[in-house]
């Protein structure tokens, strides 16, 4: 790529000093591009807001509102329920500060909530209006830390909470009776980054969004729901689904916007280092960032780099400092990591840091991407995909602010879904964001749930048309058999004294959960869902906790206990299993020829047998056995079936395969699959899972499954049947664009293979993709 296409003199002066450090030879860049500024449209304050109000926020920094914070206000005002999706940086939160703050100080027992994911976006708001100093408003955070003399000053006085759902679950819905005042005079709901409200999580989210409508009813309120989120696909009908009401969408952005220029980057194939089964590996996306992240502080560029964990996000700052120590050992005190664990004021303190100058390289995990208030750098780089184009839009937004231009760089991870990016990059800068999967009628979300509603008021039938109707009388019915509830004629009624909100996780973990247990101190470090902790807790495993190493000694799943101990080795762990999968239902089945196409209810039967240990390199160290109990789950699948004909060739479009080489060329088909579906619906990989077989015993052929990884599944199965062909049509070409010769983990090897990662067959895998997808087209209607 030829610099020059830069067009904005920051950012090419950035990715010179970026691309003066890239060894002799190497060219990383597959693609860039200028973004073009934007100007700003403003409009009036409204007349309704009181003089007070539109004062504090003026005081604050917001001279003049833009055009679409306006729009979004004048909703809310009029009651009518509004969605903002708009970019970074682009005052979201004036749509819902204005609207209540009015309310607040102009009635005086008015009531709002305010709900994020987490509860340092919370507490950061809350800080943002606490600061405008309003006499009349009596804001506060109420969330698990806080300590009851808090909460009971805030149920009994505060007319603003910030909050987040696991607070509104466990504490303020199970004890309605006692928030009676709080919930009489509820006339604003705010659902903060609400496109994080995804798969599970989302779905436990949507059904109680729906409990806390009832309970509000039930005391005389009808809350209007302010909802913000990152530019999402289709915001109405996401919102409307995730709060059952219907919601007008605001998505004009019309903040002011430097030109950004993006760049691709694809870290090169190291030529001493092999992989697994003797495959190549990239250098990893951690170490670029680190030299990257360098060159840009010694530019001087003010600068922000995502990384997916935390421990790589530290191991990046690190790898920063070194570079920086060797150039100007002032400059390596100028880089610092962003982890969990920080308090509020040390979050403000680096913050701070990072703005007047005085810190110019942050390392961060997502925490600095939901909501965390720093805007207006000189250049993002976000060291792998982060799973959803909102998300990499969110980060990337990071970058630049008003008219000032800025650079971001995406440097691609060893992965199928990151090769594909980097050499399709209309796939990044030219494609829709996607919409936000999740399922209110999923069986393992809505049974809990109801439960937990009937608890808090008795069921009636006519409510019941916000909870799935049908679906809802499903699971009652099951709950009434379960003698979990009591069916009378008025309607469902919970049978126990003990409320069922504390044995329900909206997170997505079951009941169960293991604890983790640093064995020479006794400290409780974290608890992990019983269903994941094989995978993730298993002895040997490496384990983080706000940044700090851990390995596990020993995992008692009878006892619920994982013992650990303090230690930080140079490698990571990942386990293998082995897995077989059984249809339960075919809930759609389409026949093209050949190929059939289905989607269904599967029983997925897992048992971790081992794991890797593996250098940052993405060099493989050994594997070591394990001897661990199976696992059965009970999920959605989407799968294609082929024929015996079309693999061996023997009809016209076949893949023309021996009989020794289908089993990986389904294997490599279907690893790949998996790395490519959350192109399509809002997931990672580790969400995923697949089974491949090249004669399986219910579908009589050769098969390739895709499953959800969650009970009931999540969505995630149904997107990928939706979008078939585009999903396949992308895996095909994510391998083809991988210049490795036989299979590597940029294209079709799995790093939670539980065969590892054999057989595989790359060029097979595109011979079924193309067998599968050319049946397909051909049997779709012209």
């Amino acid at each position: 790529m030829d610099i020059a296409e830069v067009e904005v003199a920051l950012a090419g002066t950035l990715l010179r000093q970026v691309l003066a450090g890239v060894p002799s030879g190497e060219n990383p860049v597959t693609h860039l591009t200028t973004l073009p500024a934007r100007p700003p449209r403003h409009q009036d304050w409204p007349k309704w807001a009181p003089d007070d109000v539109v004062s504090a926020l003026r005081q604050s920094g917001v001279t003049r509102p833009w055009s679409h914070q306006v729009a979004a206000v004048e909703h809310a005002w009029q009651g009518r329920h509004v969605v903002i999706s708009t970019g970074t940086a682009s005052g979201k939160s004036l749509g819902y500060q204005l609207p209540v703050l009015t309310t607040l100080t102009t009635r005086s027992r008015s009531t709002a909530l305010y709900l994020s994911p987490t509860k340092a976006l919370a507490n950061d708001q809350l800080r943002s209006v606490a600061d405008l100093g309003l006499r009349e408003v009596r804001a506060v955070a109420c969330d698990g830390d806080t300590p009851m003399p808090e909460r009971d000053w805030a149920r009994d006085h505060a007319n603003l909470i910030f909050s987040n759902p696991d607070m509104l679950h466990h504490t303020m819905l199970s004890a309605h009776q006692r928030w009676a005042r709080f919930f009489r005079q509820l006339d604003y709901v705010v659902v903060d980054e609400c496109h994080s409200y995804r798969g599970v999580f989302g779905s436990h989210v949507a059904v109680l969004l729906r409990r806390l409508r009832r309970v509000a009813r039930y005391y005389g309120a009808a809350p209007t729901f302010v909802l913000a989120s990152a530019t999402t696909a289709d915001p109405a009908t996401f919102a409307q689904r995730l709060t059952g009401v219907d919601c007008v969408a605001v998505t004009e952005d019309c903040s002011g916007r430097g030109a950004r220029t993006v760049v691709l980057w694809e870290p090169p194939l190291l030529t001493e280092i092999t992989g697994e089964n003797g495959a190549p590996v990239r250098r990893s996306a951690g170490a670029e960032a680190s030299r990257i992240l360098a060159d840009l502080v010694i530019e001087g560029a003010r600068s922000l780099a995502f990384v997916t964990s935390r421990r790589g996000a530290e191991l990046t700052a690190a790898g920063a400092r070194r570079v920086l120590a060797d150039v100007d050992p002032d400059l390596s005190e100028r880089v610092a990591a962003y982890r969990a664990g920080f308090l509020p004021e040390e979050r403000r303190e680096l913050e701070a840091k990072l703005l007047s100058g005085e810190l110019l390289g942050v390392a961060s995990t997502n925490a600095l991407e939901l909501g965390i208030d720093i805007a207006g750098l000189d250049a993002v780089v976000l060291a792998g995909y982060p799973g959803t184009l909102a998300s990499f839009w969110q980060q990337a937004g990071r970058a630049g602010r008003s008219t000032k231009d800025a650079l971001v760089v995406f440097v691609a991870r060893d992965n199928p879904l990151d090769t594909y990016l980097v050499h399709h990059p209309d796939a990044v800068l030219d494609r829709p964001v996607e919409a936000a999967v999740l399922d209110p009628t999923n069986p393992y979300v809505l049974a809990p749930q109801l439960a937990c509603a009937a608890a808090e008021l008795p069921l009636r039938a006519e409510e019941l048309a916000d909870f799935g109707d049908d679906a809802a009388r499903r699971v009652l019915a099951t709950l009434v058999d379960d003698k979990l509830l009591r069916r009378r004629a008025s309607g469902w009624y919970w049978t126990s004294r003990q409320r069922p909100h504390a044995q329900v996780g909206i997170r997505g973990g079951g009941n169960d959960h293991v604890v983790i247990v640093e064995a020479e101190t006794s400290r409780v470090l974290g608890t992990v869902d019983s269903g994941a902790a094989c995978a993730t807790v298993h002895p040997g495993a490496v384990y983080l906790h706000q940044g700090a190493s851990f390995v596990v000694d020993d995992l008692d799943l009878d006892a619920g206990l994982a013992l650990v101990h303090a230690e930080n080795p140079e490698w990571s762990t990942s386990a293998r299993d082995v897995t077989d999968i059984e249809v339960l239902e075919t809930t759609s089945r389409d026949v093209f020829g050949g190929v059939t196409v289905c989607l269904g209810q599967v029983a997925v039967t897992s048992q971790v047998v081992g794991y890797l240990r593996r250098l940052p390199s993405g060099e493989v160290i050994d594997q070591v056995p394990l001897d661990l109990p199976e696992r059965t789950l009970h999920t959605r699948a989407v799968w294609y079936t082929v024929s015996d004909e079309l693999l061996n060739g023997r009809e016209p479009g076949g893949a023309g395969l021996t009989a020794a080489r289908i089993p990986g060329s389904l294997h490599a088909a279907e690893h790949a699959a998996i790395g490519l579906l959350p192109l399509f619906a809002t997931c990672d990989r580790w969400d995923i899972g697949g089974v491949s077989t090249a004669l399986h015993a219910n579908t009589g052929e050769a098969t390739v499954f895709v499953h959800d990884g969650h009970p009931g599944g999540a969505g995630f199965a149904d997107r990928g049947h939706a979008a078939l062909i585009p999903w396949l049509a992308a895996t095909r070409e994510a391998i083809v664009s991988c210049e490795c010769p036989a299979g590597c983990p940029s294209c079709v090897q799995s790093p939670k293979c539980g065969n590892g990662n054999e057989p595989l067959d790359k060029a097979g895998a595109v011979a079924v993709l193309d067998t599968v997808l050319g049946a397909v087209r051909a049997g779709l209607p012209a």
